[in-house]
């Protein structure tokens, strides 16, 4: 089963020329970025069900709005003097000596918990801006 939506181009299309390219790609950059903060939220909420030091939670990092393959995205990320990005994917996915962490799937879940709050964000920063 798949869904088609028609007219989406040319919707915004018609924005950028009413509104200009500068002030899309702005108030769409600020939705991102708040998007962002609240998917960040819901990580850092789930992080903490299995903290040790709190390392992993104080090195996730919300880059800046950026162009990738004709597409405005934002990346989360860790970042910080621990190195914690070496060992996130472990945590989210196990080891063969330890196949079932305690941070298993964290990640994961906080994507589908924060979804519908992060596209509500994206909306409401949408709409406040258009």
């Amino acid at each position: 089963m798949s869904v088609e939506f028609t007219g989406v181009n040319k919707l915004l299309s018609e924005l950028e020329r009413k509104l200009g390219k500068s002030n899309i790609q702005r108030v769409s950059d600020k939705a991102l970025t708040e998007g962002a903060k609240v998917f960040v939220a819901e990580l850092k909420r789930q992080f903490e069900t299995f903290k040790d030091t709190g390392a992993s939670i104080d090195e996730i990092t919300i880059s800046k709005p950026m162009t990738v393959a004709r597409k405005r995205i934002v990346k989360i990320y860790w970042r910080g003097p621990k190195g914690r990005y070496r060992i996130i994917h472990l945590n989210e996915w196990g080891t063969i000596n330890n196949p079932n962490p305690r941070g298993k799937g964290k990640i994961a879940l906080a994507l589908r918990n924060a979804e519908k709050a992060y596209r509500d964000t994206i909306v409401r920063y949408l709409k406040a801006g258009i």
